[in-house]
């Protein structure tokens, strides 16, 4: 019909900080408007009251969308979130992405093979961080520029980092009361979809993410505390169920690789991150034998991830 929008393939959801700190509100604006470079398959929500999202929205012409449910400390609820996404989404599929996220292309290569695959799925991947100090130019190249900047600059983030999810939108409509921006929730997202029989397809060699980095001042936590150790992390691990439920990309099911998804093959990593998982139970130990395996355990992870970030090269 003539005037009506084509549907996307992507509705995109995202719930910005504020923008009145300088460096938060450039490296925003840089990540909303790749999100918007990937072209009329990608719809872009902006979800929360936070000042300036409004405005920012009205200035990209992007739909906002105020209401937002809110946990006891004012930040937003994950059930709220994508509420308000399935309300307002077009597309098929769903993507929530943290708000100082980078996208490229190569996103939405990878949902277009998993999709043509298996019918239901949880599509996640790791991050480079990246030190962004200036508008990003999204002119044409702008994505070879940006690799050749990771490649030359960037690190790779351990797979504990979850930025994205992108699923069909029938999935994840019953969600707890987590709390969006602290440690917890996208753990349980893992865990979730492992625990329904959904596919967990990581896509890291071949999606291009980029982080770009910033303080954690909206957190409020005391220098050298972790943000594990964060009230509201605290929140979201007991409400998941414990902390054996932090699944992190180690638990992934399978992997995209070629243009091609197949079963996650056996590795020591996942190997040394199921038994944390096993002796961390609901809690972290505070002495005794539990705690000094954990600590081995977790150095001997540590080395092996390293390991291997300093081999891994940004995806073409």
């Amino acid at each position: 019909m003539k005037g009506q929008k084509e549907q996307p393939l992507l509705t995109l959801f995202t719930t910005p900080k504020p923008f009145d700190r300088e460096h938060i509100a450039l490296i925003q604006r840089n990540a909303i408007r790749s999100w918007l470079a990937l072209g009329p398959e990608v719809e872009v929500l902006l979800i929360g009251d936070e000042k300036g999202v409004a405005e920012v929205a009205r200035e990209f012409n992007i739909q906002h969308v105020p209401e937002v449910t809110r946990g006891v400390h004012g930040t937003p609820l994950i059930p709220s979130l994508f509420e308000q996404a399935r309300r307002h989404g077009r597309a098929p599929f769903f993507a929530y992405v943290n708000a100082d996220i980078v996208l490229t292309s190569s996103l939405l290569t990878a949902l277009r093979v998993v999709a043509s695959q298996m019918p239901f799925f949880l599509l996640v991947g790791q991050r480079w961080d990246l030190d962004v100090r200036e508008p990003l130019a999204f002119e044409q190249g702008w994505e070879a520029r940006l690799r050749a900047w990771v490649s030359r600059e960037g690190v790779l983030h351990s797979r504990a980092g979850l930025d994205f999810f992108v699923f069909p939108r029938d999935l994840f409509v019953e969600i707890p009361p987590l709390v969006v921006g602290r440690a917890g929730w996208d753990n349980w997202m893992i865990y979730h979809a492992r625990e329904q029989g959904w596919p967990v397809v990581d896509v890291s060699s071949e999606v291009l993410v980029v982080h770009q980095n910033h303080d954690y001042a909206h957190l409020q936590i005391a220098a050298g505390e972790r943000p594990y150790w964060h009230e509201g992390a605290q929140y979201n691990i007991t409400i998941a169920g414990g902390l054996h439920r932090m699944y992190t990309l180690w638990e992934a099911s399978h992997e995209l690789c070629e243009e091609r998804v197949r079963r996650r093959r056996a590795s020591l990593g996942a190997l040394i991150h199921r038994v944390e998982l096993a002796l961390q139970g609901r809690g972290f130990p505070h002495r005794g034998w539990r705690r000094i395996a954990l600590r081995r355990l977790r150095r001997l992870r540590f080395a092996l991830e390293r390991w291997e970030a300093a081999r891994r090269r940004p995806p073409e």
